[in-house]
């Protein structure tokens, strides 16, 4: 063993020079003891940098440690398997060289625990250097593994290791994102994805459990920010990059399974959406949850739960909610009680302001263009359209009127709104109720769309214009309404600014012939006067 005297190094001790030299004196000092047994106890100084308040020192540390202990692992000088405490190395009949191995493995742990501390750092490059740090001793601790293989279906992968790094990463007071996101690069490998997936639902279930399912929206926002990170792959061939290459039986190991992959993704998710979480959480779930997540899992009803509940939120939530409610009622054939009479309720003026308001409207033109629905049902969305449409803005409006015109087109039935005999010359009052929740009881059907006519006397020409399509019969083709979802209020006024007059506008009624001829005189501003 080695029995050269420690000499202890710490930001308060150190001299000008050290101060200047803190890199040459780490990598001497990691070359000493890669190279000598003898210079063991000079660990203890590189470990000690670790500790300095310098961010440079840090760095240079976490480089030299990284190369130091990946040398130990590659070369076996640490410990396998169970690793006794250090008080027993003192006494005992082992060997000098299995002392070594068990004093280096105490110190390799050692700096472990350090480097996982660093990942709640201050200093984003400290923290990015621990990471790949880490990430280095996960791939040689995987080809190079620290506990014994005592069964043939074992595979050597750090879980443990990745297990901590991930419970750091979902920090519960600091905001992680921009060092989840350089973690990415890891998530890319199937086997570090894999393990990562099944260490965050088991992160998850033990921190909301404790906080009885409390909202935690920094921890919370980490999660999603992993989770959100996760690119799966979508067959068999692309399971190719692996941080850690099985020798044996590779075909069999879990991680080199689209399948299982596939079954962690789906009970990751699962775990996470069943605990209630921050409102602006559920916009940011919602936005990705039909493209990133529902083609990911084998059974998408079971998100029926999470989709109600964010459904039921009201506002922009329920909007996004219906995107994935589309794919399940039309691909998964699920039955959703009351979809209709909810999806009416979010018909209100806040929904031609909202930011998602072109994704709603082309979702709802989906869900309303069977013809089999309900002449009550259609007549309602008609009328409720166009009761909202006397205060829309006008970007809206030419967007909505088409809309309307189209469910009068697919529901001929319906076309008694416009074409209501008795309406014309008898004022009347308006039977249908624009407080009733229930369309059924709204009486839409015996009234008439008398607010479209009201918007051909519009300021906005446009507008006027669109309203004055029902003056006509319609005709079978529908309008097409996809470039107008998009259309903004900006993009109106440019397109106004930009029109060109056809014609040229009279500046004089009666243009001047003679300028500075005719009888009595002529002024120069061309007015008749005369000489006295």
């Amino acid at each position: 063993m080695a029995t050269s005297k420690r000499c202890n190094v710490s930001s308060e001790n150190l001299t000008v020079n050290d101060v200047k030299t803190p890199k040459i004196d780490i990598n001497s000092k990691v070359d000493m003891i890669i190279q000598s047994k003898k210079h063991a106890n000079d660990v203890f100084d590189v470990l000690e940098y670790l500790q300095s308040e310098k961010e440079k020192n840090v760095v240079c540390a976490i480089n030299g440690c990284t190369k130091l202990f990946s040398t130990l692992l590659e070369r076996g000088d640490l410990y396998v398997g169970q690793l006794p405490k250090e008080e027993l190395l003192i006494g005992g009949d082992r060997s000098a060289d299995e002392k070594y191995c068990m004093f280096m493995r105490h110190r390799y742990n050692g700096c472990l625990e350090l480097l996982l501390e660093h990942i709640s750092h201050e200093s984003y490059q400290i923290k990015e250097s621990v990471l790949c740090a880490l990430m280095q001793f996960a791939s040689m601790e995987g080809k190079f593994p620290l506990q014994d293989m005592d069964w043939s279906e074992h595979y050597s992968f750090p879980r443990e290791l990745i297990q901590a790094v991930v419970e750091r990463l979902l920090s519960q007071e600091e905001d992680m994102a921009l060092l989840i996101s350089r973690f990415q690069e890891y998530l890319d490998m199937e086997d570090v994805r894999y393990y990562v997936m099944s260490s965050v639902r088991a992160n998850v279930g033990r921190v909301m459990d404790k906080t009885k399912g409390a909202v935690m929206p920094i921890y919370q926002n980490n999660v999603f920010t992993l989770l959100s990170n996760i690119n799966m792959p979508s067959q068999e061939s692309e399971l190719t990059n692996y941080l850690v290459k099985q020798e044996a039986k590779h075909e069999d190991w879990k991680a080199a399974k689209l399948k299982e992959h596939k079954r962690a993704f789906e009970r990751l998710w699962l775990g996470f959406l069943k605990y209630k979480l921050p409102s602006s959480m559920y916009k940011k779930v919602l936005v990705i949850l039909h493209d990133s997540i529902l083609p990911h899992i084998s059974n998408p009803t079971l998100m029926i739960d999470f989709l109600t509940a964010a459904y039921d939120v009201g506002g922009a939530i329920s909007l996004l909610a219906l995107n994935g409610l589309f794919v399940l009622i039309h691909q998964h054939n699920l039955d959703y009680p009351d979809f209709y009479k909810k999806l009416y309720s979010l018909l209100e003026p806040s929904v031609f302001h909202v930011k998602y308001r072109a994704r709603f409207f082309h979702l709802a033109n989906l869900f309303l263009s069977s013809t089999h629905l309900p002449v009550y049902l259609v007549a309602a969305f008609a009328k409720r359209l166009s009761r909202l449409a006397l205060t829309a803005p006008p970007a809206a409006l030419l967007m909505v009127l088409p809309f309307i015109c189209n469910l009068i087109r697919r529901h001929p039935a319906c076309r008694v709104l416009i074409h209501r005999p008795s309406a014309a010359d008898e004022v009347c009052d308006d039977p249908y109720l624009m407080e009733e929740e229930d369309p059924s009881q709204c009486h839409a059907l015996e009234s008439s769309l008398w607010e479209l006519q009201t918007l051909q006397k519009h300021y906005h020409p446009d507008v006027a214009k669109a309203a004055m399509a029902i003056n006509k019969p319609l005709s079978q083709q529908e309008d097409d309404i996809s470039e107008l979802l998009e259309l903004s209020t900006y993009e109106l006024m440019e397109r106004d600014l930009k029109h060109k007059q056809s014609k040229t506008v009279p500046l004089e009624f009666d243009p001047a012939t003679q300028l500075l001829q005719g009888s009595g005189g002529v002024g120069v501003l061309g007015l008749n006067f005369s000489l006295e």
